[in-house]
C-alpha cells in the first residue's frame, strides 16, 4: 500500500495539509489546538522529573497527539534547576519519539519556549534586555544577535520562540517596559524585523525557529499602567503607533506567528476580537501563520479565579467559542477552554471548517519546518552550540553598544594611573541582574568583578552594598519585602565610610527584577506609581555625595526613572538597562575607556512620574507647561553623550520637491572633531506642517549607527519613502497629504537641523 499523500515531502505543502486534515478525527483537531506546560508533571513526567511513557500512556494513549508542548528546557522543575543544554535535547527527542509512534496519524509535536533576549534555558547565552537593544539602535546586531538564541534553541529541540516583544512602550509605570525595544513605533519596527529575520533564518533546515510577535495588541499602554488594563485608544492611534511594528514584522520579515494580548481595545478582548485578528491581521495584512493564546487569556474571557476576567464569556465553553470565531489557532499554556470545543461542536456554537481553518496553519508550519521527515536533534551538537565563544563575543559586543552616557563632567574616562584607590558602591554593584524572562548562563559578569579584573593590582577596590533595594529580590520570587530602613541607614553610614577611603565613587544603582517586572497575578506585581529610586537609593545618593568624592553614577534597571537627583550629584551617569551576562565586563571597559559608550535612549526619561505621557512625538496641543515645573523631559528620546565629539553638516535633500508617491534621500556629512574612535546615531525626523488630522510635532523615520575613527568624516544618506510621510487621514485611509514637511537631521530628538521639504 503505498503511503499517505501527507507523507509525500515531494508534494506540494497545502496538498499535504489538505489530506492529513481530511483524515482526522475532530479528536485530533482539537488536539492540536491544545498545549501542554505545567501539567506535563502529572501527564508526562515521572517522580523524577523525565519523560515516564506508562504515564504519558494513562493520558495520551487514545492515538490522538497533541499539538504543542510549552518550554521542555524546564522540565525538571521550573526554571530551578531545569535541564543542561544535552539533557534538553535528548528529553525533547524521546518525547518526540513517543508521541509520533503512539499517535494514529504520527503527528509531530511543536516544542516552544521564550527567547526574549536568548533562550530562557540553562546554559543559554543570554543578551541585553530588549530595552538595551533599544539603545544600540543597530538593527544588524539584533539580526545577528537573535539568529544565534534560534540556533541555541533549535538545536535542544524547539520549534517556536514566544518573541519578539514589538509592544512600543508609552507608560513607564509599566512593568514590562524592558521587554519592549522603546517607546518610538519605528525603531521598534526596525528591531522587531531584524529579531524576527534572525530567528526564522533556516528555518525548514533546522536551524530557525518560528517568531511570536507580541502582544497583540496595545498592550504597552495599559490604563493607570498596570498590566492587563483596558487600553482606551482611537482606531488612527491604534493603527499608528500600536499596529505599526506587527504590521511591518508581518510585511517585510514573514513572521509566521502572533501572541494575542491580554488586554482589551475599545471594550473588545484581543482574544475575542474578530476585527484585530480577522479582518486587519489575516485580511489586510495577509498574515498566513498562526495566532497563539498568551498563557490562560481564553479563560480569561470569561473569569480566571483569583486574578480577573473580562466576563464576554459565561464560561470556558463558550470563550472557546469566542477564541475559536475570533481566529486563536492555539490555546497556551494548557488544554482548558479547548478541550470544551467537542461539546460545543455537538451543541452547533462552532462548526468544523471553523475548526479546519484554524488546524490548516498549525500542519502548514510543522510541514514546513520539516518535522514530519527529520523531527529530531541532533543529541551531540547542544555542547557546541549552547554558550559557544562566538556568542559570548557578540553578548558582549552588544552590551557594550547598549551603554549610554546621559552625564560627564570630564572625569570619565578614568584613568588607573591616576588613582590609588576605587570604592564601589551600590546594591546592584556586585548583583547579577539580567531582567525577566531570562535563563541561566554559565556565567554572568557583575560591575565589581569586571572592575577588579580591569584594574588588577594597579589600584585598590573596595565594596559596600549601601543599602538594599529589596530583599531577595529575585524574578520569581512573588512577595516584594521593602529593605529595612534602620539597617539601611546603619548600611548607608558604612558605606559612607568606605567612599571616605577612596579618591572615586563608583556607585551602582537602579531597580531590581522585582521592582519593574510583568504583573502576571494579585500576589506578583511590578507595576508602580513611582519612578524615583527605590528604597533607600536616593539616601544613599545624597550621603556620598556630602563626602565630596567625585561620583561615578551607572544604572541598571527595566524601566526609565526619575533620577534629577542622582544625576545633579554626579560626575558622570550611566544608563545600562540589564546589560546580558558580559554586562558588567561591558560596565568596566566603558568606564576605563576601552571603548567610546555609543547608545542612545530608546524611551524618554521623564522628570517625574507627574509628567506622564512623556514620550517624544506627542501632538502640537501637548506639553504646554506647568506651574512651578518644566516641561521638559529630564533626557529626551534618542540622546546619548560619547567620549568622541561629532558635528554634523547641514541637511540636504536629493530635491526639495517630490510627488505624493516617490521617495527622498536625506544626506548629512558627520565628523568625528575628536582624538578617539566613537559611535553616533545620526536620526532623521519628519513633520507634516499642515494636515487633515493633528500629527505629532516630530517622528522618527530613519536612522543609522555609524563608527568614525579621529577626524573622519562620512557622508551618511538615508531614504524617506511614502510610508515615511503617510498617515491615516480624517477619512481613516492611509495616504501622503501634499503641502510642506519639516525633514530634521541630528543625533537626538531634542537637537536637530531642519530643512524643507514640499509633496505635491
Amino acid at each position: 500500500m503505498d503511503p499517505p499523500a501527507y507523507r509525500d515531502a515531494s508534494l506540494p505543502i497545502a496538498e499535504r495539509v489538505a489530506d492529513l486534515l481530511g483524515r482526522m478525527t475532530i479528536g485530533e483537531k482539537v488536539a492540536q489546538m491544545t498545549c501542554l506546560w505545567n501539567e506535563r508533571h502529572t501527564k508526562l513526567l515521572g517522580p523524577d522529573g523525565r519523560f515516564d511513557p506508562d504515564v504519558a500512556g494513562r493520558h495520551f494513549g487514545r492515538g490522538d497527539g497533541l499539538g504543542q508542548i510549552g518550554r521542555p528546557s524546564d522540565a525538571a522543575g521550573g526554571a530551578k534547576p531545569g535541564l543542561v543544554p544535552a539533557e534538553s535535547a535528548t528529553e525533547s527527542n524521546v518525547i518526540q519519539r513517543w508521541f509520533i509512534e503512539h499517535s494514529r496519524l504520527g503527528i509531530p509535536v511543536m516544542f516552544h519556549d521564550e527567547a526574549l533576549h536568548g533562550h530562557v534555558a540553562v546554559g543559554a547565552t543570554s543578551f541585553p534586555q530588549p530595552i538595551g537593544l533599544g539603545a544600540t539602535f543597530d538593527p544588524d546586531l539584533v539580526e545577528r544577535l537573535y539568529q544565534m538564541t534560534a540556533a541555541e534553541s533549535r538545536c535542544r529541540g524547539i520549534h517556536q520562540a514566544l518573541g519578539p516583544v514589538v509592544d512600543v512602550a508609552r507608560d513607564p509605570r509599566w512593568g514590562r517596559v524592558e521587554e519592549t525595544f522603546g517607546e518610538d513605533p519605528h525603531l521598534v519596527s526596525e528591531l522587531g524585523v531584524a529579531a524576527v529575520r534572525g530567528l526564522q533564518a533556516g528555518l525548514g533546515e533546522g536551524r530557525g525557529v518560528v517568531a511570536t510577535l507580541k502582544h497583540f495588541a496595545a498592550h504597552s499602554q495599559p490604563e493607570s499602567g498596570n498590566n492587563c488594563g483596558p487600553v482606551s485608544v482611537s482606531e488612527r492611534h491604534l493603527r499608528e503607533t500600536f499596529l505599526t511594528p506587527f504590521e511591518r514584522a508581518i510585511r517585510l520579515a514573514d513572521a509566521r506567528s502572533v501572541m494575542a494580548s491580554y488586554n482589551e481595545v475599545d471594550g473588545v478582548p484581543s482574544h475575542a476580537s474578530k476585527w484585530l485578528l480577522g479582518a486587519v491581521l489575516r485580511g489586510e495584512w495577509g498574515f498566513r501563520g498562526f495566532v497563539v493564546s498568551d498563557y490562560y487569556a481564553i479563560r480569561e474571557l470569561a473569569e480566571r479565579p483569583e486574578l480577573y476576567g473580562h466576563h464576554v464569556a459565561e464560561d470556558g465553553l463558550h470563550a472557546a467559542v469566542l477564541a475559536v470565531q475570533a481566529g486563536v489557532n492555539v490555546e497556551l499554556p494548557e488544554a482548558d477552554c479547548y478541550r470544551e470545543l467537542p461539546a460545543a461542536l455537538e451543541a452547533g456554537l462552532v462548526k468544523e471548517s471553523e475548526l479546519d481553518a484554524l488546524v490548516a496553519p498549525l500542519l502548514a508550519m510543522k510541514f514546513e519546518l520539516g518535522l514530519f521527515e527529520n523531527p529530531y536533534v541532533d543529541e551531540s551538537a547542544p555542547p557546541t552550540i549552547v554558550g559557544a565563544a562566538a556568542h559570548r563575543e557578540l553578548a558582549l559586543e552588544a552590551a557594550r553598544k547598549t551603554v549610554t552616557l546621559l552625564e560627564n563632567d570630564g572625569i570619565l574616562p578614568l584613568r588607573i594611573e591616576s588613582l590609588r584607590t576605587i570604592a564601589v558602591i551600590g546594591p546592584n554593584a556586585d548583583r547579577p541582574l539580567l531582567g525577566g524572562y531570562s535563563g541561566r548562563p554559565a556565567a554572568v559578569s557583575t560591575v565589581l568583578q569586571a572592575i577588579r579584573e580591569r584594574v588588577g593590582g594597579s589600584a585598590e577596590v573596595l565594596h559596600h552594598e549601601g543599602c538594599k533595594i529589596t530583599v531577595g529580590g529575585s524574578w520569581w520570587e512573588d512577595e516584594v519585602v521593602p529593605s529595612d530602613p534602620e539597617q539601611d541607614r546603619r548600611s548607608i553610614a558604612e558605606a559612607v565610610r568606605v567612599a571616605q577611603l577612596a579618591d572615586v565613587v563608583l556607585l551602582v544603582v537602579g531597580g531590581n527584577e522585582q521592582t519593574s517586572r510583568e504583573a502576571w497575578m494579585s500576589n506578583h506585581l511590578g507595576d508602580r506609581t513611582s519612578l524615583e529610586l527605590f528604597g533607600s537609593q536616593n539616601d544613599l545618593v545624597n550621603a556620598l555625595a556630602e563626602t565630596g568624592k567625585p561620583i561615578v553614577s551607572v544604572l541598571s534597571n527595566g524601566r526609565p526613572l526619575a533620577v534629577a537627583n542622582l544625576a545633579s550629584k554626579s560626575a558622570a551617569l550611566l544608563e545600562v538597562w540589564y546589560l546580558g551576562q558580559e554586562g558588567g565586563r561591558a560596565v568596566a571597559e566603558a568606564i576605563f575607556g576601552d571603548y567610546s559608550p555609543g547608545g542612545k535612549l530608546p524611551v524618554t526619561i521623564p522628570r517625574s512620574v507627574g509628567h506622564l505621557p512623556a514620550y517624544y512625538n506627542y501632538r502640537p496641543s501637548a506639553r504646554r507647561g506647568y506651574l512651578f515645573d518644566d516641561v521638559t523631559p529630564l533626557y529626551p528620546f534618542g540622546y546619548g553623550l560619547s567620549y568622541a565629539r561629532f558635528e554634523f553638516s547641514a541637511p540636504r535633500l536629493s530635491s526639495e520637491r517630490i510627488g505624493v508617491d516617490q521617495a527622498v534621500t536625506v544626506s548629512v556629512d558627520l565628523t568625528n572633531v575628536s582624538d578617539r574612535h566613537g559611535d553616533e546615531v545620526v536620526q532623521v525626523y519628519v513633520r507634516d506642517l499642515v494636515s487633515s488630522v493633528t500629527r505629532p510635532v516630530k517622528e522618527l523615520k530613519a536612522f543609522q549607527r555609524v563608527t568614525l575613527g579621529p577626524g573622519e568624516t562620512r557622508s551618511v544618506s538615508l531614504e524617506l519613502t511614502r510610508e515615511s510621510f503617510a498617515f491615516w487621514n480624517i477619512d481613516t485611509q492611509f495616504v501622503v497629504e501634499p503641502g510642506d514637511f519639516e525633514v530634521m537631521v541630528g543625533p537626538s530628538s531634542a537637537d536637530l537641523q531642519t530643512v524643507r521639504l514640499t509633496i505635491e
